[in-house]
């Protein structure tokens, strides 16, 4: 049983930290016993989202009063769900409608939106492609330029909706372009790759990263991901990013764990990062007594489709989350019902594929509803504020200290008409 509080002393290294419940206000925390895997090879066991569950609290209150709202540098969004910078899900339109909804849509810099002028026909390409041809294809479309102007118009385009606006760039590129999205007017920088860490040694005549003097230099919140450790993710809070990104290749579209053997599950590794967060906030604190320092966001990126799965992620420490394929399927989406990873036009070594989700509702819809489904794909943050209040949780802080139980047959149990019907839960 994990019950997640404030942080007294930890004692973590590389290997990762679980957490041990207690009535006590100072719980201990302990490195995890390892595991052998075979001579001279330890391990541990670590958790996903559909091997736990959230245990509901003393009390329960009306979910109206429950307040989902967190803050990322200096803004503060109404809703903690962000759509991630991927081409078949945020473009203009879809980024300016989000911010009219309290959430927030990222831009990708590197991806066709600052490539081409006329979309659509390259969105029709992209999905009229069949499945054989479709990396050559995004191979060959991604080798446009990126251009300086494009990044500029796509910019001014979503500050004139009214909506905060944010980009994606790769660590490759971060110094190119980070200042040119900047002066475009651009309010929240996310640098972004398979793996990040403190710096970025590039090759090619590209200039390595240094991502401390990169943050202190650029003039806008930067949120660096993506991480799934205690260290790194200590480390990179160190560099004083506003946020960190957490989840390597759970995403739906995502090759990554296939291709490169890289991931930890997102339960543990969230659960592990927030406790870095949590560190770094102590470390702070005790420096200087008389400063209230920023919280750095700590962001689930990825593997998340149901409302279940958000109320899970921010149980186990997240302040928000990134998420694709769900907003992919809108109405206002641009990928025509397909959707793909951020690293799948690699010209050398994909990891990522394209998927067909189809197309469904709104955005609106999809964020707050009504729902017209049953598998929790629709009304997020409506089904975010009922766990909420079930959990007697009135807002996020107390989110993250509900109880958390491994339970891997939390999906299946109880559910064989579902699962013989292919209804609800049990569709595939």
């Amino acid at each position: 049983m994990l019950r997640y509080r404030s942080i007294w002393s930890i004692r973590a290294h590389s290997k990762g930290i679980s957490m041990i419940s207690g009535n006590s206000s100072k719980p201990k925390v302990q490195t995890d016993s390892p595991m052998m895997i075979g001579l001279g090879k330890a391990s541990r066991r670590a958790y996903g989202f559909d091997e736990i569950a959230l245990v509901p609290g003393d009390y329960t209150l009306d979910p109206e009063l429950c307040d989902i709202s967190y803050e990322l540098g200096q803004f503060k969004f109404e809703t903690p769900i962000i759509a991630s910078g991927m081409d078949s899900v945020v473009d203009v339109k879809v980024a300016a409608t989000l911010g009219k909804l309290g959430s927030l849509g990222v831009l990708n810099l590197q991806g066709i939106q600052t490539r081409y002028e006329n979309l659509e026909e390259i969105y029709e390409k992209i999905a009229k492609c069949d499945k054989d041809s479709f990396v050559e294809v995004m191979q060959e479309l991604y080798k446009a330029p990126i251009q300086d102007s494009l990044i500029q118009k796509r910019i001014e385009d979503i500050k004139k909706s009214g909506a905060i606006t944010a980009v994606s760039i790769t660590p490759n590129f971060a110094e190119k372009y980070g200042p040119v999205a900047v002066a475009a007017g651009c309010d929240i920088i996310f640098v972004q790759s398979t793996v990040t860490g403190i710096e970025h040694r590039s090759a090619n005549g590209m200039p390595s990263l240094n991502l401390a003097k990169f943050v202190s230099e650029l003039g806008a919140p930067v949120v660096v991901g993506n991480c799934v450790t205690y260290k790194t993710a200590l480390e990179l809070l160190e560099t004083g990013v506003a946020g960190i990104l957490v989840g390597i290749g759970p995403g739906a579209a995502c090759t990554s764990r296939s291709v490169l053997g890289i991931g930890v599950p997102m339960a543990t590794a969230i659960a592990d990062c927030a406790a870095a967060r949590a560190t770094f906030m102590e470390k702070r604190a005790n420096a200087d007594k008389s400063a209230r320092p920023a919280r750095p966001a700590m962001i689930a990126d990825g593997g998340m489709v149901t409302g279940g799965d958000i109320c899970k992620a921010l149980a186990c420490g997240a302040d928000a989350v990134m998420i694709g394929s769900p907003f992919a399927r809108a109405t206002e989406a641009p990928g025509h019902g397909f959707h793909w990873g951020m690293a799948t036009p690699s010209p050398v070594l994909p990891r990522g594929t394209r998927i067909k989700v189809g197309t469904t509702v709104s955005l609106e819809r999809i964020l707050h509803g009504p729902a017209l489904t049953d598998d929790g794909t629709q009304n997020l943050t409506g089904a975010l504020k009922t766990s909420m209040a079930t959990l007697g949780a009135s807002n996020l802080t107390e989110m993250k200290e509900v109880e958390v139980i491994i339970a891997p047959s939390i999906l299946t149990e109880g559910k064989v008409y579902q699962n013989a019907q292919q209804l609800g839960m049990g569709r595939k």
